[in-house]
């Protein structure tokens, strides 16, 4: 574009504006099993599973728990276990660890329950692509399949993923509606004239009463965003003009989890069992898993009983349970006393890892 085609004003009211739009109301067909989408609603609906879907309760069943011995740290690991600690600590010195003189090592019985969920839900929405040419499996092909009727790839049990999939002989062309079929839209920076105000200038075509040497004292510019043309492409439809409607239907699967421990040493932070393993020594796997009952920590029951039956309530209404799963941990836990240089210390050593847990140690360094 030369100096004289910048004064040329390229305006186009025919062009509607640049910038997001969603398609108007009624825009959209209607899909048999997909009403809620009327008009041009694009939002997510989420898609609740048929009745016969959700697992059906039985009050009188519940699961037994065998007996379990509560496990124990020697010295030796305990010493361990505490050199590797203070190893990870530059301001401790190993001195302590290694002379330390045992008083007391106190195993607790400490229980891990958790309730693994693994649900599966299903939402759909409007979704557009250009139309390149691409074959369109639409209604001529036959009746669009239900959310729940629609065949997906399952992934591994209790595992978290997300599927997108094209309801079948949902699709169909339209014109784009941001574009109204053009293929360009007006260039939302100069407002489809193709020039802009100088900036150096403002406009007035004069700086510092000389003429402007950026415009050259026209006061306006080439568009920099449109290069003068007034217009761009439309990104909605690439360009193409049409658009390939269709619903996308979304599945996920989600594994919800619930975890208890019941508070049994009050010093130490419940919080820390959250990064060790346990022994899993009882695991329930079924459809639906139900109440334990008959263990010896009653705490342990009660967890069990209000977690189902809350996963129950809460998941079954807006999503498919396709597996439940219930163990019970048993996560060591020692508390060791011991003297060094005449002073009483003590520490906890947890988990399977061996793991520590102390808040004061006999000798630290600190550099000023």
């Amino acid at each position: 574009m030369d100096d004289k085609d910048e004064d040329i004003d390229t305006f186009d009211p025919n062009l509607p504006e640049e910038g997001p739009s969603a398609p108007p109301p009624g825009w959209l067909d209607s899909v048999s099993g997909y009403e809620e989408h009327m008009g041009g609603d694009c939002t997510g609906q989420i898609c609740p599973p048929p009745p016969d879907f959700v697992p059906k309760p039985e009050n009188d069943k519940n699961a037994s728990v065998p007996n379990v011995m509560v496990p124990t740290v020697s010295e030796d690991v305990a010493r361990d276990a505490l050199l590797q600690f203070v190893g990870k600590k530059w301001t401790y010195s190993s001195k302590p660890a290694k002379n330390l003189i045992f008083k007391e090592l106190k195993p607790f019985t400490i229980y891990r329950y958790r309730l693994e969920t693994f649900t599966e839900s299903r939402s759909s929405a409007w979704e557009s692509e250009p139309h390149t040419g691409q074959c369109v499996d639409g209604p001529q092909n036959g009746v669009s399949p239900p959310p729940w009727q629609v065949q997906v790839c399952y992934p591994p049990k209790f595992t978290d993923s997300v599927q997108k999939i094209r309801v079948p002989h949902s699709s169909f062309i339209k014109p784009c509606h941001q574009c109204h079929g053009d293929g360009k839209v007006r260039c939302r920076h100069c407002r489809g004239r193709g020039l802009t105000r100088c900036m150096f200038c403002h406009g007035s075509g004069h700086s510092r009463n000389r003429r402007c040497t950026t415009c050259h004292g026209r006061g306006r510019k080439r568009c920099v965003s449109c290069h003068g043309k007034g217009d761009k492409g439309c990104l909605t439809c690439n360009g193409y003009r049409n658009l390939v409607h269709f619903i996308q239907l979304t599945v996920a699967w989600k594994n919800q989890v619930f975890e208890f421990i019941p508070n049994r040493v009050p010093e130490f932070p419940l919080k820390k069992f959250e990064k060790v393993s346990g022994e899993a020594f009882f695991v329930d796997e079924n459809l639906r898993v139900y109440p334990i009952e008959g263990f010896p920590d009653r705490e342990i029951c009660d967890a069990s009983k209000g977690a189902i039956q809350n996963h129950l309530l809460k998941y079954s209404a807006v999503s498919r349970i396709l597996q439940q799963r219930q163990t019970i941990e048993l996560v060591p836990l020692t508390h060791v006393y011991y003297a060094y240089s005449g002073k009483d210390y003590n520490y906890f050593v947890f988990g399977r890892e061996n793991k520590v847990h102390t808040t004061k140690y006999p000798s630290s360094c600190s550099i000023l």
